[in-house]
């Protein structure tokens, strides 16, 4: 008893101080604005400890691509051995190593079969990081749970009907444990996401939401992705189970989550969905994308393809991967179409696109960064019909103006047919950037103990649409 009595002591301690610290940070703030460069070193003994479980995905790595004042520098890792933990590692290694702004982790690694159970019993931490394998994601968001860990998770939770069940379970247990589950969302941190929900949400610019149909959707999404990228100035080393679409899900239960939640976060701010009366799948399908050993090796450096991917090759030999989806569905009346597609390789001097509409009744706010563009976002508002272009420039004007003591330098040049919003380039951090943005966003909920009323229903919605959309696409 005296054991037992002693470990509980310990974890009220550790509570305790877990609580004081990072409610110190949350009164005092802790945004950082983008372009930030100097570290806030870490503390031994700091009251948020991260555990970082079996991570196969770079994400899992740019959490920790910036230190945390509140967070101690001591991550425990259980993972299997294998190059995706040593790769991870190795990720980790660069960020304190580098020359500018270095940072401090200490990585305290346990590798074996038995990762999973050891990570359970020994509980070394207060939060799980999540991002690799998407195979067992729920599993392992629901057995962190239960043993009283917070879970902070790369997308996606789930990339099927069934583990959908599980999630739905493990934020239910969550909530009784008085535990956070939260995906990271970096989406909503870029500064174009950010001014297209000011321009949608201002009814002066944008009026009413239009409810769209089937034929012409009210939002459209659109994003295109590639295999082979660098982050960090190093090419992505994917997994060898990442073309494997029971391991890392299909493409309408993958990247569409950031489309979903970014279509609820702007066209009903603050507002808790109910999937079963809000949400109505309409429309699915999903399509492959074709990958040659050569190009399966250039990703991944496996010479061949694997066992469990042969037995899916064409008669050529060539890999269908099935990466590609669209959706339309309606959320709360309003018809809404989505699309993801991966290539294999961006041409030289572009990158990853996304393309995105919202209809008003007096005004299109559209984000597009196509060739037109030179690969690079902006955002454009057209007049609805009945709406002239000057009409629209001198409402535009007053909400640029209001937003100019936020985001100094914001400005607007007139098109033949539309308004382009100019933002500064110091406005525009990049994807990865975004990740202590929304890591700091985590801890302030931490701080407070609980998430935003709205931010568990709707994850809950998001990843319904997800596994429903892939349902239908099959069938």
């Amino acid at each position: 008893m005296a054991g037992v009595d002693w470990k509980r002591g310990r974890d009220m301690m550790r509570n305790l101080v877990l609580f004081v610290l990072c409610g110190c940070l949350f009164i005092g703030g802790s945004c950082v604005e983008p372009g930030r460069s100097k570290q806030k070193s870490g503390v031994e003994g700091a009251g948020v400890r991260l555990v970082t479980l079996d991570p196969g995905h770079y994400h899992a790595a740019l959490v920790q691509k910036s230190m945390y004042e509140q967070v101690d520098r001591v991550v425990h890792v259980y993972a299997p051995e294998g190059p995706e933990v040593e790769n991870h590692l190795a990720y980790i290694e660069r960020f304190n190593s580098r020359a500018d702004d270095p940072t401090s982790w200490v990585e305290k690694v346990y590798t074996g079969s038995d990762y999973l159970e050891r990570m359970l019993t020994e509980k070394e931490g207060d939060v799980v990081v999540l991002s690799g394998n998407n195979r067992r994601k729920a599993e392992y968001i629901k057995a962190a749970v239960d043993v009283g860990f917070n879970v902070f998770c790369d997308k996606p939770m789930c990339i099927n009907t069934a583990d959908f069940k599980v999630l739905e379970d493990a934020f239910a247990r969550a909530e009784k444990k008085g535990v956070l589950v939260y995906d990271i969302m970096t989406e909503r941190f870029s500064i174009f996401h950010i001014v297209q929900k000011m321009l949608v949400l201002d009814k002066d610019v944008f009026g009413e939401l239009q409810k769209g149909s089937a034929a012409e959707p009210a939002v459209v999404k659109q994003s295109l992705h590639h295999f082979f990228k660098y982050v960090s100035g190093t090419p992505i080393r994917r997994p060898t189970w990442y073309f494997d679409m029971a391991q890392q899900g299909e493409g309408l239960v993958d990247v569409t989550t950031h489309l979903i939640d970014l279509v609820m976060w702007t066209c009903f701010p603050n507002e808790a969905m109910d999937y079963r009366r809000d949400v109505v799948m309409k429309q699915a399908r999903r399509q492959p994308t074709m990958i040659t050993r050569e190009q399966y090796e250039k990703a991944t450096g496996a010479a061949d393809f694997p066992g469990f991917l042969k037995g899916k090759l064409d008669n050529e030999g060539v890999l269908p991967c099935y990466a590609n989806g669209e959706m339309i569905y309606s959320l709360k009346g309003v018809y809404v179409k989505l699309s993801v597609s991966w290539n294999f390789e961006a041409p030289e001097r572009a990158g990853d696109a996304q393309y995105s509409l919202f209809s008003g009744t007096r005004a299109r706010v559209l984000l597009k960064q196509g060739p037109e563009q030179g690969y690079r976002p902006q955002i454009c508002v057209e007049p609805a019909d009945g709406v002239s272009l000057e009409q629209l420039g001198a409402a535009l004007k007053k909400a640029i103006a209001r937003a100019q003591s936020k985001y100094p330098g914001l400005a607007l040049e007139r098109g033949e047919d539309h308004w382009q919003v100019v933002i500064p380039q110091e406005h525009q951090a990049g994807h990865e950037a975004h990740f202590r943005e929304v890591t700091e966003k985590f801890l302030q909920y931490l701080a407070q103990g609980r998430l935003p009323r709205w931010e568990v229903p709707n994850m809950i919605a998001k990843y319904h649409i997800t596994t429903a959309a892939l349902e239908l696409a099959r069938q």
